[in-house]
């Protein structure tokens, strides 16, 4: 089961939903990504470190938590993490939140 009180945390930060907004058009903010296309694998950790200015410890603790909250997919693509929304699971809350209030 879902735990939509953990997910309205996840989305109780400035840098979290900065990333979620990113990453809903990589392209746009991560086009210079070599490794592959951002919109089809994600995006690499380091280049969301590059862009947000702060540790990559910090930002892999904000992404963790958004993972965990079901927004967020990884992709391992040999030692590098590529992150992408999870839109099914984003929408879910969306309509969740819609209802209850």
């Amino acid at each position: 089961m879902v735990d939509r009180v953990e997910q309205s945390k996840a989305l109780a930060s400035d840098v979290r939903l900065t990333i979620l907004a990113w990453l809903k058009t990589p392209a746009l903010h991560f086009s210079h990504q070599v490794t592959g296309d951002p919109a089809e694998i994600g995006v690499c950790v380091t280049l969301l470190t590059d862009k947000l200015r702060i540790s990559q410890p910090t930002v892999s603790r904000h992404l963790e938590v958004l993972r965990r909250a079901g927004f967020l997919r990884v992709r391992k693509i040999g030692r590098w993490a590529f992150f992408s929304r999870n839109e099914i699971s984003l929408s879910n809350y969306t309509d969740w939140l819609r209802d209850t209030l």
